[in-house]
């Protein structure tokens, strides 16, 4: 079947992943492979920038691809690879960085956020992170880019920086449209804030059927439920969300036995938990697969790598050309 085109998509090595990294992000990656050119990146680089825990990027690199595999990317027609192993990507971020203005990256509120929370350490990188990004994608010639709707002002910029050099020196870079994924924010155990590791408010997907149950029960749900006679408010509660997508077909009797108080919190949180635990059965079996051959994840990384140096050498002699570089 003929591709529709060419998808472009990083994230952070932050090792194993969990339901908001797969529900978010990971099964749309999967899923755009029947229709689209796929080449999905680690980017290490752009971790740099908070000088945090650098001697685990490798480890953690490993643990993220296993889980991508998985989940059920298809190496042999999907590139993956590691950000740093195609060093041209550097090259563009430089050539990219001469185009952009300067009051473009400090006005950014992805910007100003980051400054908060790393005051002491406000580096080159991290008000040039925006153009690594553009380079990221500009460099595969990417036309479509799936991001949820907090990272839609990154793209965006990333579409003012292809504009402008397109602008200054001819249509050279391909300009990318954002395809938006299609699952809401993903909340975390706490029922409050975005699940993530740094909060420890996640589930991960590799965990095991004891792990999963242990985080589980620690799930806020209704507020308001105070005993178990009491009727529940079901569309208030995390755990009944993450059940719209993991107990389809008991979902809407959950509902009426909430509502009802015909099972209490602990009974919906259990039935969450073993569906969960089933959904992930196969993935575990293939996660423990790929991850009994040590040089797996790395042959994958090494070969991903290689096509995409293919792609990105054409790419960053067509730039060097426009811009009259020798």
């Amino acid at each position: 079947m003929e591709k529709k085109g060419r998808v472009f998509s990083g994230a952070r090595p932050t090792g194993r992943q969990h339901l908001g990294n797969y529900l978010g992000a990971i099964r749309n990656y999967v899923a755009l492979q029947d229709e689209y050119e796929c080449v999905y990146c680690v980017v290490d680089l752009h971790a740099l920038t908070t000088l945090e825990d650098t001697d685990k990027l490798k480890e953690w690199t490993r643990e993220m691809v296993l889980d991508w595999l998985a989940a059920g990317m298809r190496p042999e027609e999907t590139i993956i690879f590691v950000q740093s192993h195609v060093p041209q990507v550097t090259e563009l971020h430089t050539i990219l960085s001469m185009v952009t203005p300067l009051g473009w990256l400090t006005r950014l509120p992805t910007f100003k956020e980051k400054v908060r929370q790393q005051p002491d350490n406000v580096n080159y990188g991290l008000v040039g992170y925006p153009v690594l990004m553009a380079a990221d994608i500009a460099l595969y010639k990417a036309d479509t880019v799936p991001v949820g709707i907090d990272q839609a002002p990154h793209l965006e910029f990333t579409r003012e920086i292809v504009r402008r050099f397109n602008h200054l020196f001819g249509p050279v870079l391909v300009e990318p449209q954002a395809k938006h994924t299609d699952f809401p924010k993903v909340l975390g155990i706490d029922g409050v804030n975005k699940m993530s590791k740094s909060l420890n408010n996640h589930i991960e997907i590799s965990a095991s059927p004891e792990e999963i149950w242990q985080r589980v029960r620690m799930m806020v749900t209704d507020p308001a439920r105070r005993y178990r006679h009491d009727p529940g408010h079901p569309e208030v509660c995390n755990v009944f969300t993450l059940h719209g997508f993991f107990s389809p077909a008991q979902v809407r009797q959950i509902e009426v036995d909430c509502r009802s108080a015909a099972i209490g919190c602990v009974e919906c949180k259990k039935i969450f938990a073993r569906n969960l635990s089933d959904y992930f059965a196969p993935f575990r079996e293939r996660r423990a697969r790929f991850a009994a051959d040590p040089d797996y994840v790395w042959d994958v990384l090494a070969d991903g790598a290689r096509r995409a140096r293919a792609i990105a050498s054409q790419v960053i002699d067509e730039v060097k050309r426009a811009v009259g570089l020798p």
